[in-house]
């Protein structure tokens, strides 16, 4: 199952950006045995969006089909890691050729893609960079993928 990562604004060269094309490669390197990967980033172009509804057309445009849609909000659900892990593999299980997780800008995600998301994640109740919001998504994915390959990187 190919996983997708489509997220509202640019990251510029720096820490955050090489984290996570780190751990969207570790992902990919012990996901792939599993049926999990490859994992994409793709970044809607900001200024061609700026409200919620505008977003929602860079959103629809970008994803072309329909995957499984998982949205990263503030005001959804909070999983541990060992869920999430579950989440993913039952939707590799179930056929789901591909994932993909929506990261909004400023305003957050459009109300409909929202409501159109199978599981709407939050990492908790405070609000976190969209930056950031990338980085622990990446490394949740590669997380996910070692409990799911019985790995030593999670110990919980």
């Amino acid at each position: 199952m190919r996983v997708r990562i489509l997220a509202v604004g640019r990251a510029q060269r720096g820490p955050e950006a090489d984290l996570v094309a780190d751990y969207l490669s570790r992902f990919d390197r012990t996901g792939r045995p599993l049926g999990l990967g490859p994992a994409t980033l793709s970044e809607l172009d900001e200024r061609k969006g700026g409200s919620p509804a505008r977003d929602a057309k860079l959103f629809r445009v970008a994803l072309r089909d329909a995957p499984s849609l998982i949205a990263l909000d503030e005001r959804g659900r909070t999983l541990s890691s060992p869920a999430f892990a579950a989440h993913l593999a039952d939707l590799r299980d179930q056929g789901a050729r591909e994932a993909a997780f929506l990261i909004g800008g400023a305003d957050g995600l459009p109300p409909d893609l929202r409501g159109e998301a199978q599981l709407t994640l939050s990492f908790g109740p405070m609000v976190w960079p969209h930056l950031l919001a990338r980085v622990m998504l990446a490394e949740q994915l590669y997380r996910a993928a070692t409990i799911l390959a019985g790995g030593p990187y999670h110990r919980a």
